[in-house]
């Protein structure tokens, strides 16, 4: 009895994961093979579900504006991820480093990633405002534009500037991580590595690097599939503007789910996105595991 009491107290967490996690995957994997839109519109329909195969895959993968979203998507993960990973290891770098003030300076790094996501949307969204504000406004004292200018009326500026808003965020997030990682690496192989003449860039890319492949991988696998599903951000800043040039995939889910009904149509999205979040995953194991052993 006593060898099973350990199982007793995992039966809460593992009835919210199957309430909150399972049975929604379960459900959204099945109505991917039904045709729900029909049946919402047929509620008197004898053949309560309309039972389709494939049919709704079919449809999202000749669909131009699934293809239109995962451009967008992946330029987001890519750009945002790999911007994050460069300024969050240069954080971490200098704050593994001794100086005065170090601790407070860790603590004030952390304020961005502290704000809640739609905060941080409704900051950036008036940094950007086109009439008053502040990154407009500088922008055009710095005579880089005509005057006040309206960053969200092109899609290429718009998606760019829900980057940095995401960027400005997340980065303290892969920072801490490596920054944690820096600190638990040994002091000996920096030191042999000293005696044997080898500079700091060599100590860099022969030690440091290969020793924070766990970390890094981490780091990069959380940040992607936060980056891939994104949309609270987008939301709050354009709504998918404008006319669809910052739609990314779950905004395509939201907008073919909740504004169309089309709700088989859209859980195919979501089931996609897990697909190439899975291989995101996978690529980097791939690539860091040799280092990670």
């Amino acid at each position: 009895m006593k060898k099973n009491r350990p199982f007793y107290y995992l039966f809460p967490s593992f009835f919210v994961i199957l309430g909150v996690i399972l049975i929604p995957l379960l459900y959204a994997f099945f109505i991917s093979f039904i045709d729900l839109t029909k049946n919402v519109r047929k509620l008197d329909n004898p053949n309560l579900w309309n039972f389709v195969g494939f049919e709704n895959y079919k449809n999202v993968l000749t669909s131009s504006e699934f293809y239109s979203s995962l451009w967008k998507t992946l330029y987001f993960t890519i750009t945002s991820v790999g911007s994050e990973f460069l300024i969050g290891l240069a954080i971490a770098l200098i704050l593994n480093e001794q100086f005065r003030g170090r601790g407070i300076v860790r603590g004030l790094m952390l304020i961005p990633w502290a704000f809640p996501t739609i905060v941080n949307a409704v900051l950036w969204k008036w940094f950007y405002d086109a009439d008053h504000g502040t990154i407009t406004g500088l922008l055009a004292n710095l005579g880089l534009t005509d005057g006040y200018s309206n960053v969200f009326a092109n899609a290429f500026t718009a998606m760019n500037a829900i980057i940095i808003a995401d960027v400005w965020k997340n980065s303290a997030f892969i920072s801490l991580i490596l920054l944690a990682a820096l600190q638990s690496l040994p002091a000996s192989v920096y030191e042999a590595a000293q005696v044997d003449g080898a500079n700091a860039f060599r100590r860099f890319f022969k030690i440091t690097l290969p020793l924070l492949s766990p970390a890094i991988m981490v780091a990069l696998v959380m940040r992607t599939m936060e980056a891939f599903k994104v949309f609270d951000i987008i939301y709050i800043m354009t709504s998918g503007g404008p006319a669809g040039g910052t739609r990314t995939l779950s905004f395509l889910t939201y907008e073919s789910s909740m504004m169309f009904s089309k709700f088989s149509y859209g859980s195919s999205i979501a089931l996609l996105m897990s697909v190439f979040i899975m291989i995101f995953a996978l690529v980097y194991i791939k690539i860091l595991y040799r280092n990670v052993e």
